[in-house]
């Protein structure tokens, strides 16, 4: 992000349609523009592409930047019930139900939770693409972050990179877990003889999940996880090889008494705020079939 100077306030920029209007302080009103654009939080290479298109506009002390151009969903509408858990100019966080992909894994897949976002931009008048950051599992539940543009695309590409956007889970996993607290720390890779399972390997790419115990049952532990890394099913694959895998999922050794999917539920996402940088928090309520399982256990 940029360095804010000059007595540049970006906090105090409007949205004017495609446009986001800002005032300059007095000594950037006759500063080179490249020298403005350094100031803002824009990458070099989009401020460079603004500059080029003329998406940067300078009135006296009125800045314009085009951030919001109409663009295409690419993905046909399929109107669905969205529970958004936050939404402004540049990011939406969608609670993803259980039992839905965020994206298409085959060609001409319908039914996903990107063509549901793209109903739901059409249906509210936003040209936007669906720019999804980060996956969930098709039955993991909890917040899945949406970019709204490009600049907001860049910045938590980056930030997911730099571990930045921080995810936080619950599961219930099988057994005791004797531990109050630990960290598994084991790379993971392909497993050749199955094509969608993933298998603790030596060959495979790092990856570190963090653990606390929240409650203890007779025969399963409720458990919060903090993702270092995000390999594909790296919870999964983490609570299984320390013997403990989660409740109802079947494809990493889990039983199905009690839940027909893998209790797994992103509870919490952390994010930096793509113009101004101020962290910002979403909660995701847990799903009604997990928390009736954590009641019949209680009880």
């Amino acid at each position: 992000m940029a360095q804010q100077s000059h007595g540049l306030n970006i906090k105090t920029a409007k949205r004017k349609g495609e446009w986001l209007e800002l005032r300059l302080p007095e000594p950037l009103v006759g500063a080179p523009l490249t020298g403005v654009m350094r100031q803002l939080p824009i990458p070099q290479k989009l401020a460079g592409r603004l500059i080029a298109t003329k998406g940067v506009l300078r009135q006296g002390k009125q800045l314009r930047l085009r951030l919001f151009p109409q663009e295409r969903p690419e993905f046909e509408p399929e109107w669905m019930e969205l529970n958004i858990l936050y939404e402004d100019d540049f990011a939406l966080v969608v609670n993803k139900p259980p039992g839905m992909e965020v994206h298409p894994s085959v060609k001409g897949q319908r039914g996903t939770l990107a063509h549901a976002v793209a109903a739901y931009y059409e249906m509210t008048g936003q040209a936007c693409r669906v720019r999804h950051i980060h996956r969930l599992d098709k039955d993991t539940t909890g917040p899945v972050l949406y970019a709204k543009n490009e600049l907001a695309h860049f910045v938590f590409d980056m930030a997911m990179r730099e571990k930045r956007i921080e995810r936080i889970y619950v599961a219930l996993a099988e057994g005791v877990i004797k531990e109050k607290k630990g960290v598994i720390d084991a790379p993971i890779g392909q497993d050749r003889h199955h094509s969608t399972r993933r298998r603790v390997s030596e060959t495979g790419e790092k990856a570190v999940t963090r653990y606390e115990v929240i409650e203890r049952f007779a025969d399963h532990t409720y458990v919060r996880l903090r993702l270092e890394t995000g390999r594909t099913h790296q919870i999964r694959v983490h609570l299984s090889h320390l013997g403990h895998p989660i409740a109802g999922d079947g494809l990493y050794g889990g039983h199905r008494p009690l839940i027909h999917r893998q209790a797994l539920h992103g509870e919490k996402l952390i994010w930096p705020h793509p113009w101004h940088g101020d962290r910002m928090e979403v909660r995701a309520p847990l799903p009604d079939d997990f928390a009736s399982v954590l009641r019949t256990l209680r009880a």
